[in-house]
C-alpha cells in the first residue's frame, strides 16, 4: 500500500473523530483534518507509524532497501499485526484521572483492564464514564451488565472500593496496579497493594516518603529498573514544570526560578463555602481565585538536583473545570532573545521531547489544551523579557489527559523491561 492507502485503512480500523484521533496519538486534530482532505496524499509516515500502534500493527516500509524515503510518493508499506501479551491493568480509584486511563487505554491493544476498584455504585460508575462533562459522551458503546463493563470481546470487572490491601490483585492475575486515589502516599500504604498480589503498583500522586522511583518522562525515564515495584508519576504541575526548566536550563542555563500554576478547580474544592481544615481551600472553587501550596517545584528539584533551593513556587487554583497552565519567571545564566527561546522549545517538540511538548504560535486560551495528549503546550506569544534580567514562559496543559496518557506509557516502558 501507499502513503493514502495505508492512511484510508487505519481510519477505517478506528472510526474516531479527528478529536479522539488526537488523544489517542498525540497528532494534532488539524493534522488528520487535512490529511482527510486530501484522502491522506501528503500524510507523513511518521504519523502511520503512530497510527499503526495504537490501530495494533507495526508500519513496515517494505521498499526501504531501494533507497526509497518514507515521506517519498514511490514508498510502499505493509501492516504487520503486533502479537503481545497485553498488559493486565487494575485500577483503584475511578475518579478524572482513572477514567482518563480507561478512555485512552481501553480500545489499546496493548492494554487489557481487568478490574476496576471504586467507592461508588457500579452504574454511577458507567455513567460517569459515557458522560464527561469535559470530554463529552464516549463513542463506543461499552455496557454495565451486573458487575462488568461489557465492550466489544472484553469485560472489565467493578469492585467495591476499600483501602489497598483490600482487593486480591493475584485472582486476577494482575500485572500492574494504578493508585489513582490520591489518597495513599506512603510506601506502606501503597506496599498493601504489592502485598495482595500486585506485581507492581503505580501512584499519580507524588509520594511522602521513599518509594522505588519518581519518574517524569522526557526527564528520568531512561533510569527505570525491572526491581522498581512502587513508583509515582508525580503530578501533571510537575511534569510541566521539570520539561520546561530542562528546555530552559539545557539551553541557556536558569539561576533561579519562581512558578506559578494557574489551575483548574479540583474534585476535592468545594462549590459554595464549607468548613475545611485549609482555610482558602473552604471557599468556594467556581466563584473565587484561591491561593494554594504546589508539590511541584520541590519535586523537580529532587529529579534535578541543580534546582535545589533555587526554585519556589504557588498554586492559584481558578473557577475554569478544565485547562490549567504555568507561568515560569527565570533569571538566566545566559539571558536569549525571545526568537532564541520560542525555537529551543519549538526544537524540542520534533526532536528529543516529541509527544510531551507541543508548541504553538497560535493566540491560545485555556480551552484550548483540554484533550491534549502532550503534557505540555508551549505558548510562544507569551513569551516576554524584562529589563534583560528576568525571563517569563508559559505553558498551558490539561490536567488530566495528557497526565493519564504519561501513566499508560510508563506502565508500558515498565512492561517492555521487564519482558526483555
Amino acid at each position: 500500500m501507499n502513503r493514502s492507502e495505508t492512511f484510508i485503512y487505519l481510519l477505517s480500523k478506528k472510526p474516531w473523530t479527528d478529536y479522539e484521533w488526537e488523544k489517542q496519538t498525540g497528532i494534532t486534530r488539524a493534522t488528520f483534518g487535512n490529511n482527510r482532505k486530501n484522502s491522506g496524499q501528503n500524510v507523513k509516515a511518521k504519523t502511520l507509524e503512530v497510527m499503526s500502534k495504537v490501530c495494533g500493527f507495526k508500519l513496515v516500509h517494505v521498499n526501504a532497501k531501494d533507497g526509497i524515503n518514507p515521506n517519498d510518493e514511490n514508498a510502499s508499506f505493509e501492516l504487520e499485526e503486533n502479537k503481545f501479551k497485553k498488559i493486565r491493568i487494575g485500577l483503584f480509584g475511578f475518579g478524572r484521572i482513572g477514567r482518563n486511563i480507561f478512555r485512552i487505554g481501553y480500545n489499546d491493544p496493548r492494554f487489557e483492564f481487568v478490574a476496576i476498584s471504586d467507592l461508588g455504585d457500579v452504574e454511577a460508575m458507567h455513567y460517569l464514564l459515557m458522560r464527561d462533562s469535559i470530554h463529552g459522551a464516549m463513542n463506543d458503546d461499552i455496557a454495565l451488565k451486573g458487575k462488568d463493563l461489557i465492550y466489544g470481546n472484553s469485560s472489565t470487572r467493578l469492585l467495591p472500593g476499600a483501602a489497598p490491601g483490600s482487593i486480591p490483585w493475584d485472582a486476577f492475575d494482575i500485572d500492574v496496579v494504578i493508585d489513582s486515589t490520591g489518597a495513599y502516599r506512603t510506601r506502606e500504604e501503597l506496599q498493601k497493594h504489592m502485598d495482595s498480589g500486585a506485581k507492581r503498583v503505580l501512584v499519580s500522586k507524588p509520594p511522602i516518603n521513599d518509594i522505588d522511583r519518581i519518574v517524569i518522562q522526557g526527564i528520568n525515564q531512561n533510569e527505570i529498573q525491572a526491581e522498581d515495584k512502587i513508583i509515582s508519576t508525580t503530578s501533571s504541575t510537575t511534569q510541566v514544570l521539570a520539561l520546561m526548566m530542562k528546555i530552559l536550563d539545557d539551553n541557556f542555563g536558569i539561576e533561579r526560578a519562581m512558578m506559578t500554576t494557574v489551575h483548574a478547580y479540583t474534585s476535592d474544592q468545594p462549590l459554595a463555602d464549607a468548613v475545611r481544615s485549609d482555610l482558602r481551600r473552604s471557599r468556594s472553587a467556581v466563584e473565587n481565585i484561591i491561593p494554594n501550596e504546589t508539590w511541584a517545584p520541590d519535586y523537580v528539584a529532587q529529579l534535578m538536583p541543580q534546582f535545589e533551593g533555587k526554585i519556589s513556587g504557588i498554586a492559584m487554583n481558578v473557577p475554569v473545570a478544565n485547562g490549567s497552565c504555568i507561568d515560569l519567571t527565570t533569571e538566566m545564566t545566559k539571558m536569549p532573545t525571545i526568537e532564541d527561546v520560542n525555537q529551543s522549545f519549538q526544537k524540542s517538540s520534533t526532536s528529543d521531547l516529541a509527544g510531551l511538548v507541543r508548541y504553538t504560535e497560535d493566540p491560545i486560551v485555556s480551552s484550548d489544551a483540554i484533550g491534549g495528549g502532550e503534557t505540555m503546550l508551549f505558548d510562544s506569544k507569551a513569551t516576554m523579557i524584562a529589563s534583560e534580567k528576568l525571563l517569563k514562559t508559559v505553558a498551558w496543559f490539561d490536567n488530566g489527559w495528557g497526565f493519564a496518557s504519561r501513566i499508560l506509557e510508563l506502565a508500558e516502558s515498565y512492561t517492555q523491561l521487564e519482558r526483555a
